[in-house]
């Protein structure tokens, strides 16, 4: 029986994270992932892979250049899913080359098998041939992600009605989809394949989307779609699913009746923890399979047991889990680990982009905070006219009495690189006078943050702050 100091279960952004920091102390460690390749969802099915087939998607659709070219301008004039896929497989070789390299070079050790627990410090690992082992460890950092919710009612078939990890196995590019679920995941399909002209509708039975986003920015968002003529039957619940003669029909719970070429059913992940035999470690999981740990550690309510990542729930992004993993790491081996900064930037890679960092105007009014804002519209900067941009928007919000900066929120093309500027002041505690005594390059969108800030500014007045 082979002795860990720590024992990683997945090797995702947050599994890999927390491996490689262990083994940088000069830890001995262990990773056991089920997949064929080393990388976890977020290289296979989940982050990379839908960031791939929306660059893909935007690049030989011509969506960017549409602008100036017209909406029937295309790179491709037909678009298969064997292109899309083409990219997509380049991207993951090289994704997972990097990742067996940084093992390599870490010394991080690696085996491939279906991981549980046998008792809270042992875990058996069943590997493809049939052969089973067990290791030990000191410490465990559970981090095996999620997997898509699929309820027994949805009529599942992998071609026509199909999961968001089916998805990426399509034959054919459908000329109609109902995307059900306008969360993140369903969101950010329905508007990539909106971009490659597939006629979306998209349900949900809640009468508003992203709630945690900013409201203004999600109204901008929502303009967008409904002028691309995507269909957003929001409030409205999908009671019958059936699939006769290739197509797929829909019942609504309205009396509406749909049918399209295909379904995708994003409505929800679960924890990927079904298979760990949790009991045996004294470990319980929620119904939607997520543990619950102490935020700021990461620990379980067993000691030396940690998780990270997606499986412990919000917010469930690739750059977040991966802090969590180095955190939960250190812990684990005893080592000193900084809490992080306050603020972190959420990204949705739909069509348009959003990206927020801080407080959304919603949640100011909460809390009772005297506060201005400050917007930009990207059609307002040279660069936006120089890359044909009719939509995009960027919103700050500051404090009245501090002048602080308490949140951005961008929508539009480039918005996850943008938001890191905020993010930077937010975290550095800075105020309005930053944006409108620095310069910025010309001509960039981030030249937005000058309007913005000398918008808020002229409302504000010149008043000095009180820091």
């Amino acid at each position: 029986m082979d002795q860990f100091d720590l024992i990683v279960v997945g090797s995702g952004p947050a599994g890999r994270r927390g491996a490689i920091q262990a083994a940088k102390l000069g830890k001995r460690v262990l990773v056991i992932e089920q997949g064929k390749r080393v990388g976890g969802v977020s290289v296979h099915t989940g982050t990379i892979p839908s960031k791939t087939l929306r660059e893909t998607a935007l690049n030989l659709s011509g969506w960017r250049e549409r602008g100036f070219y017209g909406r029937a301008y295309r790179v491709k004039q037909e678009i298969s899913a064997e292109d899309l896929r083409r990219r997509l497989l380049i991207t993951l070789d090289h994704e997972v080359e990097v990742l067996e390299h940084q093992f390599a070079r870490n010394r991080v050790h690696h085996i491939r098998g279906k991981a549980s627990f046998v008792d809270p410090q042992t875990m058996q690992v069943v590997k493809d041939d049939g052969e089973v082992l067990h290791v030990t460890g000191a410490s465990i950092l559970l981090a095996v992600g999620t997997k898509p919710f699929r309820p027994d009612y949805m009529p599942f078939d992998g071609k026509t009605v199909l999961d968001s990890d089916e998805l990426l196995e399509i034959g054919d590019l459908p000329r109609s989809m109902v995307v059900i679920g306008a969360g993140v995941i369903g969101i950010e399909y329905a508007t990539i394949f909106s971009s490659l002209d597939t006629q979306v509708t998209l349900i949900d039975p809640k009468t508003t989307m992203l709630d945690f986003i900013d409201k203004e920015i999600v109204e901008d968002f929502t303009y967008q779609l409904r002028d691309r003529n995507m269909k957003l039957l929001l409030g409205q619940k999908a009671e019958k699913v059936t699939r006769e003669d290739g197509k797929v029909e829909l019942l609504l719970d309205n009396g509406r009746r749909i049918v399209t070429d295909m379904v995708l059913f994003a409505a929800g992940r679960m924890g990927a923890t079904d298979t760990l035999n949790l009991a045996a470690a004294g470990l319980e999981a929620d119904n939607r399979g997520r543990l619950s740990v102490n935020p700021e550690t990461f620990a379980t309510n067993v000691p030396h047991i940690f998780a990270a990542g997606d499986v412990v729930g919000f917010p469930s992004l690739a750059s977040t889990s991966m802090e969590q993993g180095r955190i939960a790491a250190r812990v684990a081996v005893g080592a000193i680990a900084k809490e992080p900064p306050k603020y972190f930037p959420y990204g949705i890679y739909a069509v348009p982009e959003i990206s927020t960092c801080g407080l959304s105007e919603e949640e100011v009014k909460e809390r009772h905070i005297p506060y201005e804002c400050g917007i930009a519209r990207f059609r307002e900067t040279s660069r936006g006219h120089i890359m044909g941009l009719d939509t995009g928007l960027l919103k700050m919000i500051f404090s009245l009495k501090t002048r602080r900066l308490l949140g951005v929120h961008i929508v539009g093309e480039g918005a996850t690189e943008l938001v890191h500027i905020g993010q930077a002041v937010l975290n550095l505690k800075g105020t309005v006078e930053y944006f409108v005594e620095n310069t910025f390059n010309y001509p960039t969108l981030a030249e937005a943050y000058k309007i913005a800030g000398l918008d808020a500014w002229n409302r504000m007045g010149d008043i000095k702050s009180e820091i």
